[in-house]
Formats: structure tokens, sequence, C-alpha cells
């Protein structure tokens, strides 16, 4: 119960907004639940926050793959590569590498937007309906 009330102050709800969006579009399936998990535990944010948020990314997440995969090619000056499943793990490791560098300028960012959005809400909040 502790872990679903823990960082709710808008500028915490806003890190763990922007980390759900960031990590929700990781181009690896099946690793962006366990590691906003880990995040939220290691950081003491919010779990439930971080969760719907990096769960509500799952389409984008599908629809990004691709750009992520070109720009890693890009990065790494590979040439482009048939998209097919033989393929496909050393194009995650494009991917990855585009990610990685994005990633951290994005939480960033998207947390110093979301900052004002969640304190006018906590204002709203607390001066009731």
């Amino acid at each position: 119960m502790v872990l679903l009330r823990q960082g709710l102050s808008p500028d915490r709800l806003a890190l763990c907004a922007a980390i759900g969006v960031v990590v929700g579009n990781i181009p690896v399936l099946g690793v962006s639940t366990l590691i906003c998990a880990a995040i939220a535990v290691a950081f003491r944010l919010n779990l439930a926050a971080i969760q719907i948020v990096q769960a509500a990314m799952a389409p984008t997440q599908i629809l990004l793959m691709i750009p992520f995969v070109r720009l890693g090619e890009w990065l790494l000056r590979a040439p482009a590569q048939p998209l097919t499943i033989e393929n496909a793990l050393g194009l995650l490791l494009h991917a990855g590498l585009a990610w990685v560098l994005i990633a951290p300028p994005a939480i960033f960012l998207l947390s110093k937007l979301l900052i004002p959005v969640f304190e006018r809400a906590a204002a709203q909040l607390k001066s009731g309906p």
C-alpha cells in the first residue's frame, strides 16, 4: 500500500509520467514493465502512476520500433537492413542505442513540461469542486 501512496507530489508525478512515456517506448518488447517497476521502487516514485503510463504507451512502442531502428542505423552509419526476423536482433541493437541516447533528455523535458500540469491539478484538488 505504501508503494501506491508515495511519490504523489506534482513534480514526482510529472517524473513518473515522463519516465512512463519514455520507458514505455523502449524498442524491446516485454521489458518496460520491469524497468518501470525497478525505477519506481529505487527512486520511491508512484508505482501505479508509472505503470499506467508505460502500459498506455504500447501502441506507440510498436509504431516507434522502425524509426528507432533507422535512427540507430544512421547513428552507427550502418546500411539500412531489410526488416526480417533474421535481422531482428541486430536491428534491436540499433534501435536500443537510439533509444538510450534519446531517453534521458526526453525524460527531463517531459518532466519539466508536466510539472505545471500536476501542480494545477493538485491546487484544484486542494481547493475542492
